[in-house]
């Protein structure tokens, strides 16, 4: 399932703009590769991170596997629901599932990530 709407990388996370911010977390399509997810490593509350930095580590059954800044800006909000119901993100990865907030420093990054149509190609391709 993809979201219209939502922004995607090709790391598979998503992206949700509320004015200066925005949801992250992880697509449907990776929370289904990665299985039943036991444990996610939030990033810190007011730490800064450029797009493509590591921003939490999400652990399953099968593997870690790093989530990505999708944009550069400043954790704001973590989801801490997480800590204890890890699988908020395989039952409901769009909603109740997301990582974090950030406050977006760079706006122009927003234009270079894909949305719903071309991340649907995107999968298609991999």
């Amino acid at each position: 399932m993809v979201l219209a709407g939502l922004y995607y990388t090709k790391e598979h996370e998503w992206l949700k703009i509320e004015g200066d911010e925005a949801k992250v977390g992880i697509t449907d399509h990776a929370q289904e590769m990665l299985g039943e997810i036991t444990f996610v490593e939030l990033p810190s509350i007011d730490s800064d991170v450029d797009k493509g930095d590591d921003l939490a580590v999400v652990e399953s059954s099968k593997a870690a596997s790093d989530v990505y800044a999708p944009v550069s800006g400043k954790v704001i909000d973590v989801n801490s629901e997480l800590e204890e119901k890890p699988e908020l993100i395989n039952e409901d990865c769009y909603e109740a599932g997301w990582i974090c907030r950030l406050a977006i420093s760079s706006k122009e990054e927003i234009e270079k990530l894909m949305d719903a149509k071309k991340y649907e190609e995107y999968l298609k391709g991999i």
